[in-house]
């Protein structure tokens, strides 16, 4: 593991270990004596978030625009697909794809977030949404780059067999009728099929198309696979696809709180998740939490100044001059994390 890419920039947040000893406070030039600590300790270059050089000393604005300029593209592309039966992969390729890449590379991943969360036109805002999200969590499961690419690709076309399906079905506010529900499932062999009859795709694609929805338990679909018959690029677009479904807003339910995210992803209360893949995703997210905005349950607002290594989804809170342990006060929890 080298931090030597951090030399010379300034930290965004307070670095701590796993038992809240400060190692790096913020808004200080990183130097190699940090850099040595901060490896005794075994931080991770992706546990700290450093500030842009272009925007002298705030970080980086959340890329809202650039998404959702790529979900009006992809809505395109995929009507075009519609149409001719065939889909555009170079376009998608080329257009889309490095604004994912680009996308899931933002320094703040709450922004990252917040950026590709879904509020209106849901689809083709979940297509980039899932994509971004699931690049980032193939760079923190540490994949080849190769193998990063092929993830970035799938995890964008995982949905494409939506295509097939009726608007009527597709953008319905209210509950789906049974029918209606078993319609939308075949999206993922209808998925499979687009992807693999269409020239120069990595069969890997069409599978994870096919697969996202298989949980580890055997109670997935389409075929109930177990863990090992379910392709590793699935599992991580399964991970994807529900965090960013559970953040979003939708025809039938609004964003859920984080806390309830957290807790229901969890507790596999959307089926059973991939636990190497959740462990990693969760870490890193929590981690992040350290120095963010946070509005909780009961109106307040502060700053999260510690995890608790115990209890991480319960912080110890800045209210102004004030602290609170959510870990005390287990009636109260983080609504949602504040951009600013």
């Amino acid at each position: 593991m080298s931090l030597d890419r951090l030399l010379g920039k300034k930290s965004k947040h307070d670095v701590l270990n796993s038992v809240g000893l400060l190692l790096l406070p913020a808004r200080v030039t990183i130097d190699a004596g940090f850099i040595r600590l901060l490896e005794q300790h075994h931080i991770h270059e992706s546990d700290i978030l450093v500030m842009d050089e272009r925007s002298d000393g705030f970080p980086v604005e959340a890329p809202t625009d650039i998404v959702r300029e790529a979900a009006s593209q992809s809505k395109q592309l995929f009507d075009q697909a519609r149409i001719t039966k065939r889909l555009p992969l170079n376009e998608i390729t080329n257009e889309l794809l490095p604004i994912v890449r680009q996308v899931s590379s933002h320094p703040d991943i709450y922004q990252l977030f917040e950026s590709v969360k879904a509020k209106d036109e849901y689809t083709h805002q979940h297509n980039i949404g899932v994509g971004v999200l699931s690049t980032l969590i193939g760079r923190w499961m540490k994949l080849g780059e190769e193998d990063l690419a092929l993830l970035s690709l799938a995890a964008t076309l995982h949905d494409v067999g939506k295509i097939n399906i009726s608007d009527d079905i597709l953008l319905k506010p209210g509950k789906l009728s049974e029918a209606e529900y078993e319609e939308i499932k075949r999206h993922t062999t209808y998925g499979h099929e687009i992807l693999k009859g269409t020239e120069g795709l990595d069969p890997r694609i069409a599978l994870v198309a096919l697969q996202h929805h298989e949980r580890i338990d055997g109670r997935g679909y389409p075929f109930k696979l177990l863990g090992h018959e379910v392709d590793p690029f699935s599992r991580i677009v399964a991970v994807a696809d529900i965090f960013h479904a559970m953040s979003s807003k939708r025809p039938y339910h609004e964003p859920l709180p984080f806390h309830e995210i957290v807790n229901e992803m969890r507790k596999g209360s959307f089926g059973e998740l991939d636990p190497e893949v959740v462990s990693v995703f969760l870490k890193m997210m929590i981690r992040h939490l350290i120095g963010s905005k946070v509005k909780l349950t009961d109106g307040r607002w502060g700053e999260v100044v510690y995890i608790n290594p115990h209890d991480d989804v319960h912080p110890l809170v800045r209210i102004d001059e004030t602290f609170l342990d959510l870990s005390q006060e287990r009636h109260i929890h983080i609504q949602e994390i504040v951009v600013v």
